[in-house]
């Protein structure tokens, strides 16, 4: 597996409340996550230091029994988000400046080719192939409910004043319920984690465009942040890019 991990202040904020790592186990087991602490909220930064923290931890103490299929995986990810979201909501209770903390969550499981994804709020995952070039989550926000709907376009939602109302995020609430996604990850594809810093400014195209350039994967990271700041930059940016492709 090649990967990269990409993490910006952006340009207009001056504290980073995404996080985002990588993890591999001894038993070759990989685990992508990033977290977008709710800007609007007090402590965003810790909440998503803590559901990366957490995630990286579980994912390590976890026996290989528990992620011997890909059904043990899927409820191991939903056993540790509820655990994690019960232990943000908790602190969020009992610490005053972190009252109302909140954060996204994607994590996605890897076993060889393939990829269990648990999903939380608004960050997202596309999957590109030679074929075809997809949005794999279905962000849990308001503006998202007006397009599914049809009482907004995909375009309207673009500049809707409620686009960062976000429906559903970690430590809001006493329980979750993520939603889940399996993908393939053949060997000419990508798989893209992102937070809404990259995907409220840069199209799925010009995501193309950058990550089909004959150049280290790392390169390619750097070249989506970039762009994102180019596109002015008011939120903070971070994805993880992976693919089993061996790079120039």
């Amino acid at each position: 597996m090649n990967f990269t991990v990409e993490s910006d202040v952006g340009l207009k904020r001056t504290v980073n409340e995404d996080r985002v790592a990588f993890v591999e186990r001894p038993d070759q087991l990989k685990l992508a996550i990033l977290a977008d602490g709710m800007g609007g909220h007090n402590a965003g930064d810790v909440a998503s230091e803590m559901a990366i923290e957490q995630m990286q931890a579980l994912f390590l103490q976890a026996t290989a029994e528990q992620l011997s299929s890909e059904e043990s995986c899927k409820e191991w990810l939903h056993d540790a988000v509820s655990e994690i979201n019960h232990q943000i909501y908790q602190y969020s209770l009992s610490h005053e400046g972190c009252q109302g903390m909140g954060t996204t969550l994607i994590a996605v499981l890897i076993d060889e080719k393939h990829c269990t994804i648990s999903h939380v709020g608004d960050s997202r995952v596309y999957h590109f192939t030679d074929d075809t070039a997809a949005l794999v989550t279905r962000d849990h926000s308001y503006v998202n409910i007006l397009v599914e709907s049809g009482e907004i376009s995909e375009e309207e939602a673009q500049n809707h004043p409620q686009k960062n109302f976000i429906l559903k995020a970690l430590g809001t609430e006493s329980s979750i319920q993520p939603d889940f996604y399996d993908v393939i990850l053949e060997e000419s594809s990508y798989l893209l984690i992102c937070s809404d810093g990259l995907s409220n400014k840069l199209s799925i195209d010009e995501m193309i465009a950058i990550i089909t350039l004959p150049m280290p994967l790392q390169e390619k990271g750097k070249k989506l942040i970039q762009l994102a700041n180019d596109c002015g930059g008011e939120d903070n940016i971070s994805l993880v890019l992976m693919t089993r492709n061996e790079e120039v």
